[in-house]
């Protein structure tokens, strides 16, 4: 990973009409599956599939933010991916909180619904994945973007598993348990993207200091 940083080669800021493209099918994709999502984890009873739905809506915003703030000031964009940041913060918390919740109300989800729209997830967000992969590797702005896809394509797998889990042995854990660890994923990517933006609102400072240095 290390070699990512040689300082010659240019930091992608987002700034190509193909990337734009991209990102806009991936939002269109983004906002139809949590749609379908939070209605299918509501009527299944899944707190896992409501978990990735959010997932999906928080998505579906960030994308958004990003494509509005691509070729803004180093600042701008840095100051957007701290936002996603508390965002994917607050949403990991949020699960956390009723997971917890929901392990105090009983009820085991429907296993058959959970499994076919975790499958449904899935393939979109291995599209995202494919559309954004050629362009992983940016500033905390695009970073933020790929560590979004990649976290939702995890979450689906995971989803799938906690059907079967769930549909083998009858109970609500495999569900409680998925959501729980998607919570933790989101937190995880939180303080990646927020150390990334940081990192780059720090050398913009720096850089800005050197420049009125000079005009001093």
């Amino acid at each position: 990973m290390g070699a990512d940083c040689c300082g010659s080669t240019p930091v992608f800021e987002g700034l190509s009409p193909d990337y734009r493209r991209r990102l806009w099918a991936v939002i269109a994709i983004n906002a139809s599956m949590f749609l379908v999502e939070m209605g299918a984890g509501a009527f299944a009873g899944s707190q896992a599939l409501q978990a990735d739905a959010l997932d999906f809506l928080d998505d579906t915003l960030t994308y958004g933010i990003s494509l509005a703030v691509i070729g803004s000031a180093l600042r701008v964009r840095s100051w957007a991916a701290f936002a996603k940041a508390l965002s994917l913060t607050v949403m990991g918390l949020w699960v956390l909180g009723a997971t917890a919740y929901h392990v105090l109300i009983l009820g085991v989800p429907r296993a058959e619904v959970m499994g076919v729209v975790g499958f449904l997830a899935l393939a979109a967000n291995v599209a995202s994945v494919l559309l954004l992969a050629k362009y992983k590797d940016g500033d905390a702005n695009i970073r933020s973007v790929w560590l979004c896809s990649r976290n939702d394509a995890i979450g689906n797998v995971a989803v799938m598993g906690a059907a079967l889990a769930v549909w083998v042995t009858a109970t609500k854990w495999p569900d409680l348990i998925v959501a729980a660890v998607m919570a933790a994923l989101f937190l995880t990517s939180s303080a990646k993207i927020l150390n990334q933006a940081l990192a780059e609102l720090r050398s913009g400072q720096t850089a800005d200091a050197s420049l009125l240095g000079h005009h001093h």
